[in-house]
C-alpha cells in the first residue's frame, strides 16, 4: 500500500506539490494526469525518495525514507537511468547486487519480455534511447518491488514495447503489487486502470474510479484541465 498525506513541495516561492493526498491498494493500478507543470514528476520524485516534502509518505505502512520502504519500490524516470559503460547484462547484476537479491531467473524473463536478451553483451552507450528506456524498466523491476512507480514510462517505446508494457502491468497488479503512472498518453491507459487522479497547478483537482459514471477517462480529463483553464 502506498499512502500519501498532505504533501506540500515548494521551490522558492513556487508550489509544486500543494497538500495532495491519496492512496493506493495493494494490486491497484492508478493513473496520475494532468497538463505539462502540473506537478506529476515532483509528486513521483517525492514518493521516490528523491526530494524534501512537507507531509508523509508511506510504504507499505513504512516511512518512504525508511530501508524497508526503499527495498520494495521500483521507480521508473521520466529519462532513461542508465550507465554508459555497463552493459545491459551488467546493469540488472549490479541492481540485485545493490538490493542483496539472488537472481532467481527474472532479470532474463524481464530482458526477453523487452526483447533485450541478445543485447545482454552491449554496453549501454550502444543501445538507442528506447532501448535504454527498456533497460530502465527492467532494472527497476527486477528485484521485485511491491510498490511500483512510472513516469512517462511509454515515451521513446515502439508500439511493441508498448503492448508488452501493458501486459506486464497487468501481471504486475495481478502479482498484487500497488502500481502508480504518471502518463499523457491517455488512450493507452484506458484498458487497465483502476484509479485515476487528475492534477492542475501542483493540486489534485479530481479523484475518478472506473466504472463510476459512465464518462470516459479522456471526457473526465478535457473536462477537469479545461473547466481550470476557463
Amino acid at each position: 500500500m502506498l499512502e500519501v498525506k498532505n504533501v506540500t513541495k515548494k521551490y522558492g516561492k513556487l508550489i509544486a506539490n500543494d497538500n495532495i493526498s491519496l492512496t493506493l491498494k495493494d494490486g491497484e493500478i492508478a493513473i496520475l494526469l494532468g497538463p505539462n507543470g502540473a506537478g506529476k514528476s515532483t509528486l513521483l520524485k517525492s514518493i521516490a525518495g528523491l526530494l524534501r516534502y512537507e507531509g508523509e509518505i508511506t510504504t507499505d505502512g513504512k516511512s518512504n525514507k525508511s530501508l524497508y520502504a526503499k527495498s520494495i519500490l521500483g521507480y521508473i524516470p521520466e529519462m532513461p537511468a542508465v550507465y554508459d559503460m555497463l552493459t545491459v547484462g551488467e546493469h540488472l547484476e549490479f541492481i540485485l547486487r545493490a538490493y542483496k537479491k539472488k537472481d532467481d531467473g527474472y532479470s532474463d524473463e524481464l530482458l526477453e519480455l523487452f526483447e533485450l536478451k541478445d543485447k545482454k553483451d552491449k554496453l549501454c552507450k550502444e543501445l538507442s534511447k528506447g532501448m535504454q528506456q527498456k533497460l530502465s524498466i527492467c532494472c527497476a523491476l527486477v528485484h521485485r518491488p511491491k510498490v511500483i512507480i512510472f513516469d512517462e514510462p511509454m515515451v521513446g517505446l515502439d508500439p511493441h514495447a508498448i503492448k508488452k508494457l501493458k501486459e506486464l502491468f497487468i501481471r504486475l497488479k495481478a502479482d498484487g503489487a500497488c502500481v502508480l503512472i504518471s502518463t499523457h498518453m491517455i488512450d493507452s491507459v484506458e484498458s487497465y486502470w483502476d484509479t485515476a487522479y487528475i492534477m492542475v497547478g501542483g493540486r489534485l483537482r479530481e479523484k475518478v474510479v472506473k466504472g463510476q459514471d459512465g464518462a470516459s477517462l479522456s471526457e473526465v480529463f478535457f473536462a477537469v484541465t479545461e473547466g481550470e483553464e476557463k
